[in-house]
């Protein structure tokens, strides 16, 4: 379709099911595209195959649009390329990520510092010297296969590659490369009913057994050490014997087993968060994966925990800090692991105690749009991966049909009596 780009043109467009073109009718080469979602934007097609977006309408004039498409046509008619794309032809993986594209991640996503250090990893060795738009779904189809014999889980290689996509869409929006390269490249199938892992009865008191050895042997360590400070005139550290908990690990293993935050959330909780008059806690929407603030009800579990913890912990923001330095934490790895070798306790990841949080409530009975609530999942679809442990709810489902079946047989028989 063929007519006058301006104004009036423009006023008169309506988005269709498809995307279309409309080219000018004085100047071969400028266009204007209108989306299904009714999105245009002015293109300079300035040679076989080749176009680049001048820039969207209402942000740009008709007119602006058509000057500009005009110099982009005088350069290639002089064999020289839009400045844009010769950009786009020298732009590696590497150079755009180690560029503008890292200090973006870092402050628009609250996990950028690990999703950067994921992609550097992952991809800079194998694809950082590749063009942007020459990064294909063969090669990383090539990659997720090494990835997979090397033992690496589906989930895992589908979050890397999520990554890596929307870095490349990043691109794609910063006009850097026409369109995604990795578009049909699909993720692999995950089994989202795959078994869920959480401890039983007999674990979850050997982990609570454990917590509990360990908190006796670091106030007899502080009790003795004390013993040796006096006897050389040393001044003393506080008696850890007047408190429940000696240090933050088992607070803050209660704390997860009965709220279900996850490892940023609880990390970054802080005491102004916690409303020990009506139990609850809130997690802010800076620190909660959904960018959205969530209350969580506290059981009394979880409100003794924080309650016990806060005697000895004097650190007036964050809720666990290292007593000795009063910094945050980022992991607690070397504790966590200790803990459940004490507590001889295979496969159970940090993250899991907000399976078993979730799979104790399902199993209790608990609905599972109150789960997802409590979990501050966005959608029921993750929620429902523990629909499996409440067989009892599709049983009583089913069940259901066998009454209306009794009624059915009841009422006719009443009604073959009667004829009778």
């Amino acid at each position: 379709m063929k007519a006058v780009i301006g104004n009036s043109l423009i006023a008169k467009l309506k988005p269709k099911e498809k995307q279309y073109d409309i080219r000018d009718v004085n100047l071969k080469g400028f266009l204007i595209r209108v989306t299904p979602t009714g999105k245009m934007s002015y293109v300079c097609q300035y040679g076989r195959g080749r176009r680049m977006n001048i820039g969207q309408v209402g942000i740009i004039t008709p007119v602006q649009a058509r000057d500009k498409a005009k110099q982009v046509l005088s350069q290639a008619a002089i064999g020289l390329l839009p400045v844009k794309v010769q950009k786009e032809q020298k732009m590696t993986l590497k150079n755009f990520i180690e560029s503008d594209y890292e200090a973006w991640r870092k402050a628009n996503r609250k996990d950028g510092g690990n999703d950067l250090r994921r992609l550097k990893t992952n991809f800079i060795e194998d694809f950082g010297a590749f063009l942007l738009s020459d990064v294909s779904p063969m090669l990383v189809e090539k990659w997720r296969t090494r990835r997979i014999n090397d033992g690496k889980s589906a989930a895992t290689i589908n979050r890397d590659i999520a990554i890596l996509k929307s870095a490349l869409a990043k691109a794609v929006e910063w006009e850097l490369i026409k369109e995604h390269p990795l578009t049909k490249l699909k993720p692999f199938r995950i089994d989202s009913n795959a078994k869920v892992r959480y401890l039983n009865q007999d674990e979850e008191r050997m982990l609570k057994d454990a917590l509990k050895l360990r908190n006796d042997e670091l106030k007899n360590k502080r009790e003795s050490g004390n013993q040796w400070r006096k006897e050389r005139g040393y001044d003393c550290l506080p008696d850890l014997q007047q408190y429940i908990f000696a240090d933050y690990l088992s607070p803050m293993v209660l704390v997860a087993l009965n709220t279900g935050l996850r490892r940023g959330e609880l990390f970054n909780l802080t005491w102004d968060n916690i409303n020990f008059e009506g139990a609850t806690l809130a997690v802010q929407g800076d620190t909660a994966k959904s960018g959205k603030t969530r209350h969580v009800p506290l059981n009394a579990i979880a409100l003794q925990a924080l309650k016990d913890w806060r005697q000895l912990s004097h650190a007036e923001k964050l809720v666990f800090s290292n007593i000795k330095t009063g910094n945050g934490f980022s992991h607690v790895k070397r504790s966590w692991s200790g803990i459940l070798e004490r507590a001889e306790i295979k496969n159970f990841r940090w993250y899991d105690m907000r399976h078993h949080f979730a799979s104790k409530l399902v199993m209790a009975g608990v609905d599972l749009n109150t789960v997802r609530e409590l979990l501050g999942h966005a959608d029921i679809k993750m929620t429902l991966r523990y629909a499996h442990l409440a067989p009892e709810h599709k049983a009583r489902a089913v069940e259901k049909l066998v009454d209306m079946q009794k009624n059915g047989i009841e009422e006719f028989s009443q009604a073959k009596e009667e004829t009778v």
